[in-house]
């Protein structure tokens, strides 16, 4: 295994735009890993959902952002912890402004969830995002060999909250462990990116 923190330029058109998502350079086993667990655990959670449907009697709305919710948070921890994302967010030249922008704009996920499943419980949302911002720059200003036990610290904090402090939200009792193991944990902590050898095997030598 080889370390390489230069990402590949993202390649032109819709497939840059997927490679800027993701980080260009993704392999075939990153990829898989991506779409199987992706798919996997949405599917998972949504036959969970579906078995307490009559008791959840959700509107159409509800169920569409559920199943966004699930598929964005399901795929952003897999992709976020992946070799290549991790090159990507973490190359030369990104700013703490980069990363803090990419965790506060997830405040809409809260937002939404305080609305549309909690009858505009505002209260959940000024806790989970004050936490989620506050802990998003302590970790950035804490030095690098501690940003992951921090980040393993602040998000146990958000399991405390999650239940015995906020009562979860019915159905969706996995968005708060999902939503901050994506920012806190896989989205913020820098790691070391890991590439496969590519080097191919040597040609035989048949002379006598």
């Amino acid at each position: 295994m080889k370390i390489s923190w230069t990402p590949p330029e993202p390649r032109p058109g819709l497939a840059g735009a997927w490679d800027k998502f993701i980080g260009p350079g993704a392999t075939n086993s990153e990829l898989c890993l991506q779409w199987v667990g992706t798919v996997g655990l949405t599917a998972v959670l949504a036959l969970i959902n579906l078995n307490q449907c009559n008791e959840l009697n959700w509107s159409t709305w509800q169920w569409l952002v559920f199943v966004l919710f699930a598929f964005d948070l399901s795929g952003g921890i897999i992709t976020n912890a992946t070799a290549t994302a991790k090159r990507w967010y973490h190359r030369a030249g990104q700013r703490f402004i980069d990363h803090f922008g990419f965790v506060a704009i997830h405040g809409l996920h809260l937002a939404l969830i305080a609305w549309l499943f909690r009858d505009g419980d505002w209260l959940y949302f000024v806790v989970y995002y004050g936490y989620l911002l506050a802990g998003t720059a302590v970790i950035l200003r804490t030095p690098l060999y501690l940003k992951r036990p921090l980040a393993l610290l602040l998000y146990n904090g958000t399991l405390l909250l999650n239940g015995s402090f906020i009562l979860p939200t019915a159905g969706l009792g996995w968005f708060i462990p999902f939503f901050f193991l994506k920012l806190l944990v896989a989205h913020l902590v820098p790691e070391a990116p890991f590439q496969p050898e590519t080097s191919a095997t040597p040609p035989v030598n048949r002379s006598s």
